[in-house]
């Protein structure tokens, strides 16, 4: 069973690495995947809680710091180190057949904690400002989804190790706001 999931994932990474390769995909994906890029994002969400809600914006903006720390933590440190899967580019097998457009790293593939972090932003957001903001769910799911579908562009995650890590950084992210929600319940945004 496990063998009939690997193959597959190996089969739709290739599909995606060197199946979709195209000139525009090949310049917007290796700058969507660029942490550095989203530090906008980052500034404009911090300054919309704190220009909108004071203080409770700033207990906001710390439980976020709190949820992304443990999601990067938990799945970097911890998962990563103990599974031990190796990325697409360093798997001995598989590595001639990878489409690299960015740097491979030394850093394990499982789960991608591109795709945990930054799923675990938009859960986080979506689960304490939807039904104030229609919208968010698109926009924020739709960013997320393109951050982790780029890890598996460029050739450094396999499809597994992103939805994986898109499930767990989900989970943590829409727990965190739920604790957030019930631990402060005067300070509730939405």
């Amino acid at each position: 069973m496990l063998e009939k999931i690997i193959q597959l994932d190996h089969q739709l990474f290739y599909a995606i690495n060197t199946g979709l390769s195209n000139a525009f995909f090949d310049v917007l994906m290796p700058i969507l995947r660029n942490k550095l890029v989203w530090i906008p994002l980052y500034v404009a969400l911090v300054f919309f809680f704190i220009k909108t809600y004071k203080l409770n914006g700033v207990f906001l903006t710390l439980a976020l710091i709190a949820c992304i720390a443990f999601a990067d933590f938990s799945s970097a440190s911890i998962i990563k180190k103990n599974i031990k899967r190796p990325r697409p580019c360093n798997e001995l097998t598989f590595k001639q057949e990878v489409k690299m457009r960015v740097t491979c790293g030394t850093g394990f593939s499982f789960p991608s904690t591109h795709a945990t972090d930054h799923f675990a932003i938009a859960l986080f957001i979506i689960t304490l400002f939807y039904k104030k903001y229609k919208y968010l769910p698109i926009i924020f799911l739709s960013w997320a989804f393109l951050i982790a579908f780029a890890q598996v562009y460029v050739g450094v995650h396999f499809p597994l190790d992103v939805l994986c890590g898109a499930v767990y950084g989900a989970l943590i992210g829409w727990g965190f706001a739920r604790f957030f929600k019930y631990k402060f319940p005067k300070l509730i945004i939405a």
